[in-house]
């Protein structure tokens, strides 16, 4: 399944719009607390599909029975530019685990790329529900290679993708690769650059959160 936010009018398309802004985005602490609302966004969404169970919960005044979700989700940020969105996940899922995955482009005299993984930290992830986040899904490359990563060491239940812009080919590959796993975006646009930098996308999200890198 395939969920996308602004598909519907929600006040999450102001935080999205601000982001894209070119103006608005040099602020760097407007920048990334705009992706941690939507990081928050998301999780909601998210929520609405996990198992729950009834429970009972003691008031002053008596038993109240409140739907209560079965277990907490591990939450997974890949560096650096994930950080922001992943930390909005963390104001919803409060009492959910972590994982960090370092993973970047190595780009090659001729232009190309690979992705290179050089860390991961991560708890138990066999049986649970893993949720990915990373700003910017643009070929899909480096998503593809974090989750087969985490998948070849561990038995992951349900893997959850998630990112605030993805583009229609970074789709593509995911959906090719990783056929079930359940994806969430705020917004897809249709076109890359020569470089793989979606179009019109945002701009390189890790330099505008955390500014330029060497």
């Amino acid at each position: 399944m395939i969920f996308i936010l602004d598909k519907t009018n929600t006040i999450g398309n102001q935080f999205l719009a601000e982001l894209r802004d070119v103006n608005i985005q040099q602020d760097k602490i407007r920048f990334r607390r705009n992706q941690e609302k939507l990081g928050g966004i998301l999780a909601y969404e998210i929520s609405k599909t996990l198992p729950y169970t009834e429970r009972e919960v003691q008031t002053p005044l008596g038993i109240a029975n409140i739907n209560m979700p079965d277990e907490q989700p591990v939450l997974c940020a890949i560096l650096r530019a994930g950080l922001p969105f992943h930390h909005g996940f963390m104001h919803y899922f409060d009492d959910a685990p972590s994982a960090f995955v370092t993973a970047y482009r190595k780009i090659k005299k001729n232009g190309t790329f690979i992705i290179n993984i050089d860390h991961i930290s991560a708890p138990d992830l066999d049986g649970k529900t893993v949720i990915i986040c990373d700003t910017m899904l643009a070929t899909g490359q480096s998503m593809v290679q974090v989750c087969k990563e985490l998948m070849a060491q561990y038995t992951i239940k349900e893997l959850h993708i998630a990112a605030i812009i993805a583009s229609t080919e970074g789709i593509v590959h995911v959906r090719a690769n990783l056929p079930k796993a359940k994806l969430w975006f705020c917004s897809v646009d249709e076109e890359m650059t020569s470089k793989a930098y979606i179009v019109p996308g945002l701009g390189d999200a890790g330099d505008l959160a955390f500014g330029e890198k060497v």
